[in-house]
């Protein structure tokens, strides 16, 4: 049972490291990273730019941003130097548990995720204690009646749940409480 145990956790290693990698690529080198959405705020493309500027004080035209400005951009994301060096610098800060700079938020990653913990504890914590609350006594009564016909309906209630994503399930739910409740809003 032992070797088992640390076979497992040592298979842990390379799984952790080709998500690291995958997630690295992902970043990297997909368009639309962190450098291309900073040019594109300064070219005034994001958030209403253009909008806000044929309301507001004459409109100029698409600006360029100087390739000086660009340079610096990528210094400061870290994108000037190679992937490589790139990959193991972010495996030395994993390592220590630096997560960095957000690339959004003028804020430490780490800071985030600090910020918003409570929230996903307590949602998580409210699933848990749902979910047990509802198939502890599913179960005892599914035990209790087996082979009847409440054991096959509440199995294929169970297998239709799970077979339907939650995305769904949540539409179904909103949709059907909207139609119950007249004060309730339909549209978003």
């Amino acid at each position: 049972m032992l070797s088992y145990i640390v076979k497992r956790l040592l298979l842990m290693i390379p799984t952790l490291f080709g998500i690291l990698l995958l997630t690295f690529v992902v970043i990297q080198f997909v368009p639309g990273g962190p450098v291309e959405q900073m040019v594109a705020q300064l070219q005034g493309r994001d958030s209403g730019g253009e909008g806000a500027a044929v309301s507001g004080a004459g409109y100029r035209g698409r600006q360029g941003v100087d390739a000086e400005r660009i340079a610096e951009i990528k210094s400061l994301y870290g994108f000037d130097k190679p992937p490589l060096e790139r990959f193991v610098q972010m495996l030395g800060q994993f390592a220590r548990f630096d997560l960095g700079k957000s690339f959004f938020y003028p804020k430490d990653v780490w800071q985030l995720v600090k910020e918003k913990l409570p929230v996903s504890i307590s949602l998580g914590l409210w699933t848990f204690f749902l979910s047990y609350l509802v198939s502890i006594p599913l179960g005892i009564a599914k035990a209790v009646r087996a082979g009847t016909r409440f054991d096959t309906l509440t199995s294929l209630v169970v297998l239709v749940g799970y077979a339907i994503p939650g995305l769904c399930w949540a539409w179904l739910c909103w949709w059907c409480s909207a139609a119950s409740c007249n004060g309730f809003p339909c549209a978003a």
